[in-house]
Order: structure tokens, then sequence, then C-alpha cells
């Protein structure tokens, strides 16, 4: 047995803003709220599903930095340009991370500046 990757916890300056920005982009619903200020978004199966959920926590001393992790996502109905599309015009934002230009996926930031790639192939929706 292994274990399942259940959740993604994202550090954010407005949880409450990226988390609606982000169930926009993927298609996803607001799970609940911690009174600490914490929002999960997710799928309509939930926490548990198929797919992971996104945790938006507050952090009060934003600082920014080169980001260890980042999001990579797939249009399901759409072909990749027009899904760049929308994420530009949902408000994301192109991103360099040193890319060449040869490559299959954009490079792109949400709101916040954390930065995601969208990719080529076109998934299922779940």
């Amino acid at each position: 047995m292994a274990c399942r990757l259940s959740e993604i916890v994202v550090d954010s300056r407005d949880p409450e803003a990226l988390a609606a920005w982000w169930a926009q982009v993927l298609g996803y619903r607001v799970l609940g709220r911690d009174e600490d200020g914490a929002v999960e978004i997710g799928p309509e199966a939930g926490f548990g599903g198929p797919a992971p959920t996104l945790v938006f926590t507050p952090v009060e001393h934003w600082e920014p930095a080169k980001p260890r992790l980042h999001l990579d996502v797939n249009a399901t109905d759409r072909g990749q340009d027009a899904e760049l599309q929308r994420l530009l015009d949902l408000g994301a934002t192109r991103a360099d991370v040193g890319q060449t230009g040869e490559e299959s996926w954009h490079v792109l930031a949400d709101p916040e500046g954390n930065p995601f790639c969208l990719l080529r192939r076109r998934l299922d929706p779940l």
C-alpha cells in the first residue's frame, strides 16, 4: 500500500481571494473554512476523492522567495492555446523562470505571484 496525495497547502496573503481564483481555474468549489482563515477548495467529491484538494492558509508576514513547489494544470475541454487565454483573462500573468521558449508548456503566475505551468496534453475531466 502506498500513500496518496490528498491535499496541497498554499501559504497566502488573502486566502479567500486566492481560493476563489483557483476554484475558477480548476472548476472546484469551496469545501470549508477554518476559524484561522484557511479556505479549502476541491472537486465535488471533496476531500479523499480522486483529486487532491487545495488549502489556502493565511500568513502574517509574506516573504517572497523562490517556491520549492508549483502546480501543473492541464486543459480538459479545450486546447492549450484556448486555456492559456482563459487563464490570462482570469488574471494569470506570464512568468519567466528561465525557460528557453522551446518548452511545450507555459509558465504563469497566479494573482499572488505563485508560479504554475499549463501543460500541453488535454486530460479527461474528473
